[in-house]
């Protein structure tokens, strides 16, 4: 059901986000791009919108989301905020902008809150973050952990993985998250893992987890926009549950479209403006005859 301007839902928070997990109430989270999927989004009662920095791949067309930089990622979180009333609203810092230091960190956070009107970061990483994480939050600046296939390390992971599949691997990810959840992250990603450990992390903290490829134990769920819309040009992956074929529906609009600009079916008559009575009859023109397959 649409949301209409009449609609008093209070807007989601970071406290919204906490009492949710201690209700056991799942989390929706989505990602959007633009100002048209975003209002959709939110007007649907998604909780969490993630400008995520999938965009370089499904919006910008690039084949990896390390290209992606930070005044791209600045454009298109203003766009969202725009949309955006009542879900919490977090932007994904891309590669390269936490990786020189905390200052500089910092200071591209805060063009995400302060420019882009995010109300909260994310980064990946565990432990290894932790520095990063403490001085964004002492900034004032709430941040989302992302621990398990981090896209961003896909050179390191050697492609994209599902990660935490032998006990050193499975130890590392709960120590990880141990740490964000000690930090005081108002979430925390869990992409690519399996189940069993997602469930385990789940349980160990009490901060709310966001499954992506996870499964379904976690408090929360999120998918890409494209993903969930058929909007993608390449296979889903397994955890991606299709909900509708909209790239199919817009190619068959465009053929259309197409055919009927061809066939001089489009625009018709009563798709033309026309002068006024008066104003034709002083300009001495006739009415036009229909075009070639029109009536």
């Amino acid at each position: 059901m649409s949301i209409t301007s009449g609609d008093f839902r209070q807007r989601v928070t970071v406290q919204t986000l906490a009492e949710k997990k201690r209700k056991r109430e799942p989390i929706v989270s989505l990602t959007a791009y633009d100002y048209a999927t975003a209002r959709l989004a939110d007007e649907a009662g998604v909780d969490l919108i993630l400008v995520g920095d999938s965009l370089a791949q499904v919006v910008l067309g690039y084949d990896s989301t390390l290209p992606v930089t930070v005044e791209e990622m600045l454009h298109h979180t203003r766009a969202v905020r725009r949309a955006v009333k009542h879900a919490f609203l977090v932007a994904d810092m891309p590669f390269g902008s936490y990786h020189a230091g905390s200052r500089k960190a910092v200071e591209n956070a805060v063009r995400f809150v302060k420019d882009g009107g995010a109300e909260a970061v994310k980064i990946e990483g565990g432990i290894s973050r932790l520095d990063i994480i403490h001085r964004m939050l002492d900034a004032e600046i709430p941040v989302v952990g992302h621990i398990g296939l981090t896209p961003q390390s896909v050179h390191r992971m050697g492609g994209y993985k599902v990660q935490g599949k032998t006990a050193p691997a499975i130890d590392a990810l709960l120590a990880d998250a141990a740490a964000l959840d000690r930090a005081g992250v108002a979430a925390i990603v869990l992409e690519g893992i399996p189940r069993e450990v997602a469930a385990r992390i789940t349980a160990q903290v009490a901060t709310p987890t966001i499954g992506i490829g996870a499964g379904p134990e976690c408090d929360g769920q999120i998918l890409v926009f494209h993903d969930l819309a058929g909007l993608t040009f390449h296979p889903p992956a397994k955890f991606v549950r299709r909900y509708c074929n909209a790239g199919e529906l817009i190619a068959q609009a465009i053929h259309g479209y197409c055919d009927d600009v061809r066939s001089a079916a489009f625009p018709a008559d009563a798709e033309s403006y026309h002068l006024p009575r008066e104003a034709s009859r002083a300009l001495g023109e006739a009415a036009p005859a229909p075009l070639a397959g029109q009536k």
